[in-house]
């Protein structure tokens, strides 16, 4: 008998099922969670050469579905004016196209023109910046008598640098013409197909969720990707028509040539945050410095430009935007440096958009907790879903 009692209470305590539960779910969940960030930081370092590679598939096909979902409100108002889905398509996919068309006719026809001009005004630009070159030269000799006193002499002769003849691109550009006009066409059916099936292709990914919960949460996903990137896309565009209207007045009271050519380069470079109105100022400077005597004269345009982007980077773009459609600054320049490496300016062009997709459907479906996985719980969800599963654990147990 006391060897009976002896052996009772040597015996290991019983083992709560319920804590046994939450240690199971915590380990499948660390192990999921582990398993999809080494797929996510996969993914991530293997995309950026992916889409460099397969730039001829990607680019074109990325802009005509940027595009595409931000006539997505035109060809909403059109289908219910009672339009078929095809004809509403074809006429949104034409007014875009006609835009575009206008616009570049207003830039391309006389930029032909100032291209043309570009040798016969070397002269003028040298007579105007032979001060400065003066002053850079005098500068430079200053800079090599110091380096010549400090550093040995051999290193100076790595400083020359050759430089070749233009005429590679236009072979490139021939040769590449044709791609691009593929290219362009791919675009304009991806862009017609994507918005005809629109309505049909929401309500089918809609109606294939499983639970009314989720189909709710698709719907709000695809409905605040089309509202945010319509709205920022149409609000940009206006302020940027209008700041090359502005700038076009303002040239044409100057009496620079073709002034409303430099106001529709300024609108196509202002969709490029910080690094397009620098090459705008650049553009102008050059053409001031091809129409002007004076050098003073000559930069006027490029300093008219600066002052009225001032007044709308930092008063009417925030005035008419908001707090609702904002991007960090810093998340802009790494956009723009990612998309500008890959697909180079035409990358540039669309970096804010594609950010703002991805803003949109993180805000609305929610980010993994990478800080939690880390430094915490082991997980990629945060504290309030996993008390929210354990209390409905606890209550399935209770039950």
């Amino acid at each position: 008998m006391a060897d009976d009692s002896g052996s009772k209470d040597v015996r290991p305590p019983r083992v709560n099922p319920l804590h046994q539960i939450e240690i199971d779910d915590f380990r499948r969940d660390r192990l999921l969670a582990a398993l999809a960030l080494l797929f996510g930081a996969s993914f991530c370092l293997v995309l950026p050469f992916a889409l460099q590679a397969g730039a001829e598939f990607f680019l074109p096909l990325t802009a005509a579905i940027v595009i595409a979902i931000a006539l997505v409100p035109l060809l909403e108002w059109l289908e219910r004016r009672g339009l078929p889905s095809a004809l509403a398509a074809f006429l949104a996919l034409a007014a875009f196209l006609a835009i575009i068309n206008a616009a570049l006719a207003i830039i391309v026809v006389p930029a032909t023109g100032w291209f043309a001009r570009l040798p016969d005004s070397i002269p003028r630009i040298q007579s105007n910046l032979a001060p400065l070159i003066d002053f850079y030269s005098t500068l430079q000799r200053f800079v090599d008598r110091t380096l010549m006193s400090v550093a040995s002499g051999t290193e100076a002769t790595a400083q020359a640098v050759a430089a070749t003849a233009p005429t590679s691109v236009v072979d490139y550009f021939i040769s590449s013409a044709p791609a691009a006009a593929i290219q362009l066409f791919f675009a304009v059916l991806v862009i017609f197909f994507f918005l005809a099936g629109w309505t049909r292709l929401r309500k089918g990914t809609i109606r294939r969720r499983g639970s009314f919960d989720g189909a709710m949460q698709t719907a709000r996903v695809i409905q605040n990707v089309v509202d945010a990137t319509a709205d920022y896309l149409a609000t940009i565009t206006m302020i940027n028509a209008i700041l090359g209207l502005t700038v076009s007045l303002l040239l044409w009271a100057l009496g620079m040539p073709s002034p409303f050519m430099w106001g529709g380069i300024v609108s196509i470079c202002n969709f490029v945050p910080y690094l397009g109105p620098i090459v705008a100022a650049v553009l102008l400077g050059l053409g001031g410095l091809m129409t002007f005597d004076a050098v003073g004269l000559a930069l006027l345009p490029a300093l008219i430009f600066i002052g009225v982007h001032l007044v709308e980077a930092n008063l009417i773009t925030p005035l008419v935007l908001g707090k609702r459609l904002t991007i960090n600054p810093l998340l802009i320049l790494v956009s723009l440096s990612f998309w500008g490496w890959v697909w180079g300016t035409p990358g540039a062009l669309l970096a804010v958009p594609l950010l703002l997709i991805l803003q949109t459907v993180l805000a609305s479906t929610g980010t993994p907790d990478l800080a939690g996985f880390l430094f915490e719980r082991g997980t990629l969800t945060t504290t309030d879903e996993v008390r929210d599963r354990l209390n409905r654990t606890h209550e399935e147990s209770d039950g």
